[in-house]
């Protein structure tokens, strides 16, 4: 397979203005979700490299469907993937090949020929919640005698408050809270580029607000981070996962001992999942769930939540009464290697 290097050289291009530009700005603001992309990226042109592509036959070619289902069977049999993380790669490649299709017509193909390729079966597994009592055990660890367990309480109660994904939370903009409207809300940049309004109770107003006056002042700059780091003496930096992660480790690990319920290895991810079963345990409408998530569609929702059968009936049940509660809607090649041309260190 020969190509010319003006295909190549426009492959390259297109891969780091995805990786280094376009996902991070208009797909995710996840560090995990972003590295994904980048490691799927990495794994994939391993895997060429194995095909014995280099720069002279790198193209379209390679993104077709047959190197495709070829890559996939390689992670299973070189990498070792379960199915789970297969499908989680092929995901990740689909959105490159459509970010593809949408800059250029001509490659629009690649990415309908891989949503025909079917994804490895595997168990299904459940995500395991939070009850209520878990909640209110991690949140009686945060210690809010200090700074750190200030803010700390802030983010979790914001958190699981709005049942918001971690990094919808942490791209918190000082211009995004809206706390002195007769219905406080914030703005949160979901998946996509997609916003949703979420709307807080009192008593997360309250909190917030003494934290925007502790760390922000009287006049905060409207594009600062609601949650920065210190480092550096800037607000401009946000807070990233694997710090909060590292404390929620830390506050679960210390509950746990009081409360077997609590697990030990609690992630910010739960605390949307519980918040979520906790809002349908409550009556509260689907649909508004649904939206309060972010979610396109309640298909979405009901897989989400890992409805039974008799449970998606009662939840759908709820659309037929009124009195349900209401929410508001609101590029150098020494060695001639593909990885070395593209600037992609080899995952192996």
């Amino acid at each position: 397979m020969k190509k010319n290097k003006s295909e190549a050289a426009m492959f390259a291009r297109y891969i780091s203005d995805f990786l280094y530009s376009y996902a991070p700005c208009f797909l995710t603001y996840s560090d995990h979700t972003l590295k994904s992309y980048t490691d799927t990226i990495s794994m994939y042109i391993s895997f060429l490299e194995t095909e014995h592509i280099t720069p002279d036959s790198f193209g379209r070619k390679a993104f077709e469907k047959p190197f495709i289902e070829k890559w996939i069977k390689w992670l299973i049999s070189e990498r070792k993937c379960c199915p789970d993380t297969c499908n989680v790669r092929l995901g990740s490649l689909r959105v490159f090949l459509k970010y593809l299709g949408d800059n250029d017509i001509t490659l629009l193909y690649l990415y309908n020929e891989s949503k025909t390729i079917k994804r490895q079966k595997c168990l299904k597994k459940k995500v395991k919640g939070l009850t209520r009592e878990a909640v209110s055990s991690i949140f009686e660890e945060v210690k809010t005698t200090t700074k750190t367990g200030r803010r700390d309480i802030t983010f979790l109660s914001l958190l699981y408050g709005t049942a918001a994904r971690i990094g919808e939370i942490l791209s918190l903009q000082m211009e995004q809270l809206h706390l002195d409207s007769a219905k406080p809300y914030i703005i949160l940049h979901g998946k996509g580029g997609k916003t949703r309004t979420a709307y807080l109770l009192p008593r997360m107003v309250e909190i917030t607000r003494r934290y925007v006056q502790e760390f922000h002042g009287n006049s905060p700059n409207p594009k600062s981070y609601l949650f920065y780091t210190r480092v550096g003496g800037t607000r401009g930096v946000m807070l990233t996962e694997a710090a909060i992660d590292k404390r929620i480790k830390i506050y679960a690990a210390s509950a746990n001992k009081k409360n077997p319920e609590v697990p030990l290895k609690t992630h910010a991810h739960q605390f949307r999942h519980a918040k979520a079963s906790h809002w349908l345990e409550d009556g509260v409408n689907i649909v508004q769930i649904s939206y309060l998530l972010g979610h396109e569609s309640l298909e979405t929702t009901m897989k989400y939540l890992d409805i039974t059968p008799s449970e998606k009936a009662e939840a759908l049940a709820t659309l037929e009464s009124e009195k349900t509660n209401s929410t508001p809607k609101k590029w150098k090649n020494p060695d001639g290697t593909l990885s070395e041309y593209l600037q992609i260190k080899r995952r192996w």
